[in-house]
Parts: structure tokens; sequence; C-alpha cells
């Protein structure tokens, strides 16, 4: 695992179903190396560990990251996911309770899973093994706001830093499984939702997130939808940094 910065507030980053650490370059350039370290986690098959066989579970990268951090010697941290990488470092309190002190999700994945009826899953089932799909969903979770050589392109690093076979077995853990029912003694937690997110809406994660944790608060990205992080990462990046600083203390 990649750290950034050199900083008192340490924090673990993780991308979502069709993204990479390399993700999180445009919305570091808003946070100040001095104040975070930053780790920049890639599930197994993807990014920087695209050739690290596994099962490909929540529950094996939970338990990677877990070691990872050990590695580092931080015996506390905050996280921050992006779609299915919010609904995974959900699990991470459950496996290290104690040490996580907030977690900050973007275009959150609630721990119940999407619960996709059948025609949607096999709409993403059709981007495992092909690039122009994946450009397809990219397009419709924007809110077909932007260009198609946008979407393409993200479609396209995807296609090249990541593995069809954990693509594929990701994709079951956050569209089809779900493990609300573990979620106990939860650590304070801040989302981030695109204005314009079609499926990860504000009213969602009132009724999942909102039901779940003692302590969510709930801000809507405006201009942004499932992509802040790429869409308006100046904008994300100043108020996640704010966010992980009041998590911290």
């Amino acid at each position: 695992m990649r750290v950034w910065g050199e900083g008192p507030c340490r924090v673990v980053m993780i991308a979502g179903w069709l993204g990479t650490s390399a993700d999180w370059a445009p919305c570091l350039q808003s946070l100040d190396p001095s104040q975070f370290s930053v780790g920049l986690f890639d599930l197994r098959g993807y990014g920087d560990r695209k050739a690290v066989p596994g099962l490909f579970s929540f529950e094996e990268a939970a338990h990677d990251l877990v070691a990872m951090v050990d590695q580092l010697g931080w015996s506390s941290f905050a996280l921050v996911g992006h779609s299915m990488g919010a609904m995974l470092m959900q699990r991470v309190p459950l496996i290290a309770p104690g040490r996580v002190q907030g977690l900050v999700g973007i275009a959150p994945v609630p721990a119940c899973g999407a619960r996709m009826p059948a025609e949607r899953l096999a709409l993403f089932a059709g981007a495992v093994d092909d690039p122009a799909q994946r450009a397809r969903i990219v397009a419709l979770s924007t809110g077909q706001r932007l260009s198609s050589a946008w979407c393409s392109g993200l479609a396209q690093r995807s296609w090249e830093r990541s593995e069809p076979e954990a693509v594929g077995a990701y994709l079951t853990e956050w569209a089809v499984n779900g493990f609300e029912g573990s979620l106990v003694d939860m650590p304070p937690a801040t989302l981030f939702v695109g204005e314009h997110d079609p499926s990860l809406t504000h009213a969602l994660m009132e009724a999942t997130w909102g039901r779940w944790y003692p302590q969510v608060a709930i801000e809507t990205v405006p201009n942004a939808g499932h992509y802040p992080l790429l869409e308006t990462p100046a904008f994300l990046g100043g108020r996640l940094g704010a966010a992980l600083l009041a998590v911290s203390g």
C-alpha cells in the first residue's frame, strides 16, 4: 500500500468497482500532506495488486487492509471508500474493533448491498468482460451528463487496471450479498452523495446508513454524479479533508 503525505491524520482510501487507487490523485491535491498520511489501497486483482491472486471477497480484502495498516504501524485510522469501496470499508471495524476512527463514504453502497433486480444485474455482469459496457454504466451512473470520451476513458482505464475475474467476483459481493445485520458498535460516518447519481441518493442513504449508524452526516455534492472524486475533485477534496480532520480530532 502506497502512502501519500506524512501528517498525523491517518487515512486509508479504497476505490470503487471500476476504479483503482490512482483515482484518488485529483482529490489529494486539495489535502495538506503535512496534515494527512493517506494509504492508497488496491484490492487483489486491481491497480498495484492486479497480479495478486485470491478469493476476491470483502472478507479477504478487509483482512488484507488491516494487515497492511499493521505493517505501517498505525494503531488507529480513518477510512474513505468510494461506491463498492464504501461497502467494503464497513467490514474493517468488525475485524479491527476500536481502531477505525470514522468512515467517509463517497456515493457509498450500503452494507445491505445494491440488491439489483435481475435486469440491472445483467447489465453490470455484461461489463465484466466488455469495456464498452463499462462506459455505458459510467454514463448512466453520472446522469448521462458527461461526454462519451470522458466515460469511455474511465472505462478503458478500468479495463487496463483490473482483472475480469476479480471484477466479476466483487460484483457479487456488492450487488448481491449483504452484511447489514453484523453492524454493531460502528464509528461515526460521513457520506457524500452526487447530486446527479440516479441510484445512490440522499434518500437511500437515510433509509440504510441512517438506520444502522448512530452518528451519520449526509452531504450532497453539487454538479456530480456517481464519481465526485473525478467529476468535482477540488470541491470534494476540500470537504473530505474537513470531514477527516473532524473524526480524527
